[in-house]
């Protein structure tokens, strides 16, 4: 009986490797969307020519608004 004990113990761990190699390749939804989006972007932005309208964020200033020191 001791020795099938000990055949059982690699068993196992064979079905843990499987299992957990299986999950480990599960299939996975990447999100590139956003990425790939803004990749566009700066592509679109870095072309010579007509460029589109700058989208500035909160507490940014443009210069013409400042007032001469």
């Amino acid at each position: 009986m001791a020795a099938l004990a000990w055949l059982v113990i690699p068993l196992f761990g064979v079905l843990v490797a499987v299992v957990w190699a299986r999950w480990a390749a599960r299939g996975r939804t990447n999100a590139d969307g956003a990425s790939l989006a803004g990749y566009e972007r700066f592509r679109t932005a870095m072309q010579p020519g007509e460029r589109p309208p700058l989208v500035m964020g909160k507490g940014d200033t443009d210069e013409t608004d400042a007032e001469p020191v």
